[in-house]
Order: structure tokens, then C-alpha cells, then sequence
């Protein structure tokens, strides 16, 4: 009992919940998500490890560092830039990209270790918000890597649908868990850039297919959001792009770029723009 009391006082002390279930970060992962949106992804690593020793029974932890993993991978592929995103080959082509196998790796080993934490808490407590967001994005990574690098398209939908179940339970009893809207959104918007005859597969089979929900999704967190706002404005700005209207673009990239200035993405985008 008092080793669980202690776990219990290193989890609230580790990440604070504001009323309605607003999340609310604590120091470490908000200045290791910065590093990360900064691309400075080895001093992520090393401020979410410095997070994990300090609260060791946190899934957060882990998945945040998988998290860092999945984006340095997508910054070496370029797959967050408007040229792959206006493409829509690039969501049809099913060759999978040149994954570093040494990244996947230790990606999967944070997932993993994420999950193995978060189900001992959700086993105990089914409602459990950290938990339970832990799991929406331990879900939702795993499923970009294998839609987006390893184009295991089922595979993905499977963990897409999970990710969004399991978000739709955080919501319905946290509605102010803003970053957990990503999920719905992200589902909605891929999928509906799929061909139609493929979108009326995927609906039949319990998918969310529909654009505008997905942006509308999207623009919660990014208005919102805590750990995800900074991914989800890019998100929409390509969502932007794709759809022709580059000065909607150009505000997201802006605060983007002001807000993480050694992204030299954010930059480019802009530059394009001009």
C-alpha cells in the first residue's frame, strides 16, 4: 500500500491535471517537445529519459521519447514537408520508405514500455486521463509509422480506429483533454484523401472518412492543444496548401516558425510561399 501511495504522489507531482481535465505539462516534457519541434531531437531523448527517472511509473514518458523518435524520422524523410503532402501519389505509392532500423528499434521499445505502464494503470483504474492519453498516442505514433513509412495501410487502420475509440472514452469524461481531438482528427483527414471507392471501403468498415470533421478536429488541437498544438498547426497548414489557399498557410508557418526558429522547415514552407 505504500509503495502504491508513492507511485500515486510521483504521478501527481509529475503532471498536473486542471479542472475538467485541461492537460497541463509538466517542465521536463514541455521543454522536451520543444527540443523536439526544434528538431533538436538528441537533447529530446535526453530530457524525456531525465522525465522517465523521475517518474518511472509514468507512460507519458516513454511515448513522448517514441514521439521523438517518429519526428526525426519524419524530418529525415521529409514527409511533413508540402511537397509530399500535396502529392497525392505519395498517399497511393505502397513502396515502403528507407526506415533506419536502429530508430524503429528503439521506437518500438518506447511504445512498448509505454504501454506495458499504461495498462498496469488502466487495469486499476479504466478512466485513468494520463493513462488513457498515453495510450491515444502510443496508438496514433505506431499507426503514422506504419501508414506513412512502412505504407502497412491495414495494419495502420486497425491502430487508427483504436486510437480514436480509446479518445472518444478520454473525451467523454475530459472533453478539455484538447490534445486527444488529434486523433479523430488525423483519421478523418488521411482517410479522406484516399480515391472515393476506397473512403466507401474504409466507412463500411467502421472508419471516419469525412474532411471537414478531420479539420475541424484538427483546428481544437491546434488552437488548444498542449503537447500536440505545434503538430497539429502544421497539419492544418498543409491541409491549407492542399487546399489553394496559401495565406491561411502562411499565418500557421509564421507562428510555427517564431515559435521554433531552429526548424528549418517551418522556414522553407514560408519561403515557398513568398
Amino acid at each position: 500500500m505504500m509503495a502504491f501511495i508513492i507511485r500515486r504522489f510521483l504521478r501527481l507531482t509529475a503532471i498536473i491535471l486542471l479542472p475538467a481535465g485541461t492537460l497541463c505539462g509538466a517542465p521536463l516534457l514541455d521543454e522536451g517537445y520543444r527540443q523536439m519541434y526544434n528538431l533538436q531531437f538528441d537533447d529530446a531523448h535526453k530530457t524525456f529519459a531525465e522525465y522517465e527517472r523521475k517518474a518511472p511509473s509514468d507512460p507519458l514518458g516513454p511515448v513522448s521519447d517514441a514521439a521523438a523518435y517518429l519526428f526525426s524520422e519524419f524530418d529525415r524523410l521529409n514527409l511533413l514537408s508540402s511537397e509530399f503532402w500535396t502529392n497525392d501519389d505519395n498517399f497511393l505509392d505502397f513502396h515502403k520508405l528507407d526506415a533506419d532500423p536502429k530508430t524503429k528499434t528503439l521506437f518500438e521499445a518506447a511504445l512498448e514500455k509505454s504501454k506495458h505502464l499504461a495498462d498496469a494503470e488502466l487495469r486499476a483504474h479504466p478512466d485513468d486521463p494520463n493513462a488513457l492519453f498515453a495510450s491515444v498516442l502510443r496508438l496514433g505514433l505506431h499507426s503514422d509509422y506504419l501508414a506513412l513509412i512502412e505504407k502497412r495501410n491495414f495494419a495502420a487502420l486497425s491502430e487508427v480506429k483504436q486510437s480514436r475509440a480509446l479518445a472518444g472514452q478520454l473525451l467523454g469524461r475530459y472533453p478539455e483533454y484538447y490534445d486527444a481531438y488529434i486523433a479523430q482528427g488525423i483519421e478523418n483527414y488521411l482517410l479522406s484523401l484516399k480515391a472515393a471507392p476506397v473512403r466507401w471501403i474504409l466507412h463500411a468498415t467502421g472508419a471516419e472518412t469525412d474532411r471537414r470533421t478531420g479539420v475541424e478536429k484538427l483546428r481544437i488541437t491546434a488552437e488548444k492543444g498542449h503537447y500536440l498544438r505545434p503538430y497539429a498547426r502544421l497539419l492544418l497548414a498543409l491541409a491549407d496548401l492542399r487546399a489553394h489557399e496559401p495565406e491561411q498557410a502562411r499565418e500557421k508557418l509564421e507562428w510555427l516558425a517564431h515559435e521554433f526558429p531552429q526548424n528549418k522547415l517551418y522556414r522553407k514552407e514560408l519561403a515557398k510561399l513568398n
